[in-house]
């Protein structure tokens, strides 16, 4: 079930120590049942030196967790749709301060005052557009009211119907004035199919996926043996998800998620380029190192911007001291944040259980996908693999 580590050393710690603190982290996280399985991988200056699973891939039939179990990734598809947009604006096939109207004529949402501002696909990236998601409206909001899909349930309607929906609510706020988690993803998947003249699969795969060797990763799988089974939180342990099932944010992350796991497994579901994809550890990892270090991947130039804190002055996308580039939160201030991660730092998870960050001033990127929702993307788990990498 498990790998030894490469000989190195990260944070100041040998790689030995650091499979000690974080083997410790995970049998603790499992006794306690707050977690059912994970898998974590933690590279230094591009050399795993940790790379272990745990617990189960299946609670139920005892199914143990390997290396390169499946996981839904949820919103650790954005790094991948980022680097996709990036990539063709590197060819020349887009620039990032077009307007989306360009890409999609009819995607023109309003302010609640009826103008009609233009979006960028800038403002798309970096959530400031003014869009939302209907996982932090809640029940009664427009949002709830057209129908429109966070790309995680299961509906039978496209990514087209979904976007116009998403064009009929009204805007947040402003574009370029404030910063809002959002559905912008996904309405850069439909500008990438639109760039590209391929479906949003086939675009990922010739953009990133097939660059990067990405052999497990896609967004409908035929191989539903190979997947974790997903769980959500409770007490005394967490309980397998159902069907279109509500799962209540922890307080300060929005309102509820509406997951549907067989979503991965249904040719007709719309590709969501926020949320739709499945993948390994493995394969996540290399979309990481490609952020972290590819300069073969990514120009310099554009690699660089994904590391700058795009949002208007004042925005806690984790609270103080974080603001976000492109992809992910990046780390302003990390006495305020109280974080020993480096300034620069990115970092953002998923809500089927899943955390990551890159701290390339020390050139780490550590990874952490469970089956486990919410504890493994924001609960304490997170908190104790960070402190077991940096020592603390």
């Amino acid at each position: 079930m498990t790998t030894q580590p490469e000989p190195g050393t990260v944070a100041g710690h040998h790689a030995s120590t650091l499979a000690d603190r974080l083997d410790a982290v995970f049998t603790t996280a499992l006794r306690e049942r707050r977690i059912v399985g994970a898998v974590a991988v933690v590279a230094s200056h591009g050399k795993v030196i940790y790379r272990r699973a745990h617990g189960w891939a299946e609670r139920e039939t005892q199914r143990p967790m390997h290396e390169d179990t499946l996981f839904r990734l949820a919103s650790v598809t954005k790094p991948i749709a980022t680097l996709a947009v990036l990539r063709l604006a590197a060819d020349g096939k887009l620039q990032l301060d077009d307007h989306v109207s360009r890409w999609l004529p009819d995607f023109t949402p309003r302010l609640p005052d009826g103008s009609q501002p233009p979006l960028t696909l800038h403002q798309l990236l970096t959530h400031t557009a003014g869009l939302s998601y209907g996982l932090l409206e809640g029940p009664g909001s427009e949002y709830d009211r057209l129908g429109i899909s966070d790309g995680i349930d299961r509906v039978d309607f496209s990514l087209e119907e979904n976007l116009r929906r998403l064009a009929s609510a009204p805007l947040v706020f402003a574009p370029g004035s404030a910063w809002r988690y959002s559905l912008a993803l996904d309405v850069l998947g439909a500008v990438i199919e639109r760039a590209t003249g391929a479906p949003l699969a086939e675009a990922i795969a010739q953009l990133v996926t097939g660059p990067l060797g990405m052999r497990d990763t896609g967004f409908v799988s035929d191989e539903p043996a190979r997947f974790a089974v997903p769980y959500a939180d409770g007490v005394p342990e967490p309980v397998k998800m159902t069907e279109n099932v509500s799962v209540p944010l922890p307080e300060g992350h929005g309102v509820a998620v509406r997951f549907a796991p067989s979503r991965v497994f249904e040719p007709a579901a719309y590709p969501s380029g926020g949320a739709g994809m499945y993948g390994s550890a493995d394969d996540v990892l290399r979309v990481l190192e490609a952020v972290r270090d590819g300069k073969t991947f990514l120009p310099d130039a554009l690699r660089a911007a994904m590391y700058v804190d795009h949002t208007p002055p004042g925005t806690e996308t984790r609270g103080p001291g974080w603001g976000f580039g492109y992809g992910a939160a990046v780390l302003n201030d990390p006495l305020l944040a109280g974080s020993p991660q480096s300034a620069g730092t990115l970092q953002w998870g998923g809500v089927y259980g899943h955390s990551w960050f890159i701290d390339a001033a020390r050139g780490l990127t550590v990874l952490l996908l469970t089956n486990t929702a919410y504890e493994g993307m924001s609960g304490a788990l997170t908190l104790e693999v960070r402190g077991a990498v940096y020592g603390d």
